[in-house]
């Protein structure tokens, strides 16, 4: 395995990922050490970025956003200033919520989250299809999710 982990370190990962909201001392517990070593491992992994930050897990649906739309977008050239005007223009765009650049016949990959169709349509006619630069888009609907996770740790 990468970085140094060692069983320990693995835990403490695990842990997190489960439950980043519990104390030191919870997690001492949890993984079988205690709190002062626990600590300074878990402050190595955060300075080495392995953990990169914190985060509430919010659900999307619960806010009213229940629809996700897997966008891929082809460009009409893919040179740097293009796919650096695309880029900004996506990183201001609300409903984009992933934005991935793609190897293959598509150049991004975007994770589109809206409250409904028309939600939806009026960001693509009205925002989406006006990014200079931008010469195909083809959309995808998921029916469900069959596997989701956060990170791979192991």
């Amino acid at each position: 395995m990468s970085a140094n982990l060692d069983p320990f370190d693995t835990e403490i990962l695990r842990a997190l990922h489960k439950d980043g909201r519990q104390t030191i001392n919870e997690l001492a517990a949890r993984i079988g050490l205690s709190p002062s070593p626990t600590a300074r491992r878990l402050r190595r992994r955060e300075e080495a970025g392995i953990i990169s930050g914190y985060a509430a897990l919010i659900d999307e649906e619960a806010l009213g956003f229940g629809v996700t739309v897997f966008v891929s977008v082809q460009l009409d050239k893919q040179v740097d200033e293009a796919l650096a005007h695309f880029e900004a223009a996506i990183s201001a765009f609300p409903e984009v919520v992933d934005c991935w650049l793609m190897t293959g016949n598509r150049d991004y990959l975007l994770r589109v989250v809206t409250s409904g169709l028309g939600e939806f349509e009026r960001f693509l006619v009205g925002r989406l299809t006006k990014v200079r630069g931008v010469a195909s888009i083809e959309s995808s609907i998921p029916l469900r999710r069959v596997k989701g996770g956060l990170a791979r740790i192991l």
